[in-house]
């Protein structure tokens, strides 16, 4: 796989570190060597995995002469947070279209990404109600932009398409450089899924380099049965695009077991697993993906998905600044 010939903004600032949890490692009491992939410090507002997909999706906009980038999300999101701080760095305007996924979870006044969607100077936001049809959503923006004369370029949520999904293919090229350099052997690999295109990314580039290592997705809004098809299906588009030949349904491996009541509803065990990386490695996760990720991985371990002496990367898609807007759920699961 050639990804130089695709074009990119340079966002990145060199490989994310790897970083060993070894007190993590030894609290879950599994036997196991606990990595994690710390995207959390990728550059950009308050950092996370999205500026890897914004590098080529932004590159593309530009090439095609947008001044406008539109994009979707949650009512926190975090891709709009990204979105919004790297179009600001390119001089872009940035028109968002949040999703109220949880009804009546907007607030503007409220703490977290939505304070950063005022800070970093969003144009606009259109809230729609949970279910909407997020393109038409979007599309409509376009349309009245268009209008006005700007000349407006689209971002799917969480910028997961093809385009987006090449940075993650990139990231697992990084991973597996990292690993031979250090001489670590990686056993498997966790992340959360979502709008797909980080674990469709990981997937296509572990395939496409012969890597062996398996990819565990664990699902953040949706069960088994519909995210796995979603994941497979970009997963093939984006191999196409990068030359990586072919996907196997097989290969996809997405864990709904730990959504709870749905995306973004608070969780016992999210809420575990976020204060345990807290106190064990001074490690921040996010309640929305990595919280819940990290839950699923923890149980995993646990009952003995892996076997003794296993290598394990977790990676770290970033979204701390959500953790703001739960602080109450946080301190009474502390007094509980």
């Amino acid at each position: 796989m050639n990804l130089a010939k695709f074009p990119r903004r340079g966002y990145l600032q060199g490989p994310t570190p790897i970083e060993a949890a070894p007190s993590f490692s030894r609290a879950l009491g599994g036997g196991v060597n606990i990595y994690i992939k710390r995207d959390d410090m990728l550059p950009g507002a308050a950092g996370g995995n999205k500026t890897r997909k914004l590098d080529f999706c932004i590159a593309d906009a530009l090439l095609l002469g947008a001044d406008t980038i539109i994009t979707c999300g949650a009512v926190q999101s975090n891709h709009c947070r990204l979105t919004l701080a790297w179009s600001a760095k390119e001089g872009l305007d940035c028109h968002l279209v949040l999703e109220e996924r949880v009804k009546g979870s907007y607030d503007p006044e409220a703490s977290g990404n939505n304070f950063l969607f005022q800070l970093l100077g969003a144009k606009s936001i259109t809230v729609v109600q949970g279910g909407s049809d997020m393109m038409a959503a979007m599309n409509a923006v376009a349309d009245k932009l268009k209008k006005e004369g700007r000349k407006p370029y689209i971002i799917p949520g969480g910028a997961s398409n093809p385009i987006g999904a090449t940075g993650y293919v990139a990231c697992a090229q990084e991973i597996l450089q990292q690993t031979f350099e250090s001489g670590l052997k990686l056993d498997a690999v966790v992340l959360p899924s979502g709008s797909a295109g980080t674990h469709a990314g990981i997937l296509v580039g572990m395939i496409g380099c012969n890597a062996g290592i398996p990819v565990y997705g664990i699902n953040v809004s949706r069960p088994r049965e519909l995210q796995e098809p979603l994941v497979h299906k970009l997963a093939v588009a984006t191999a196409e695009r990068v030359g990586a030949g072919n996907i196997p349904e097989s290969a996809v491996d997405c864990n709904g077991d730990y959504v709870g009541a749905g995306y973004s509803v608070v969780t016992d065990s999210m809420l575990e697993a976020v204060t345990l990386l807290a106190r064990t490695e001074g490690i921040l996760l996010d309640p929305v993906y990595t919280g819940k990720a990290m839950a699923g991985f923890i149980d995993m371990v646990r009952k003995g998905k892996f076997a003794k002496g296993s290598n394990l990367l977790f990676l770290h898609t970033g979204g701390s600044s959500v953790l703001y807007a739960y602080m109450e759920s946080f301190r009474k699961s502390w007094t509980a």
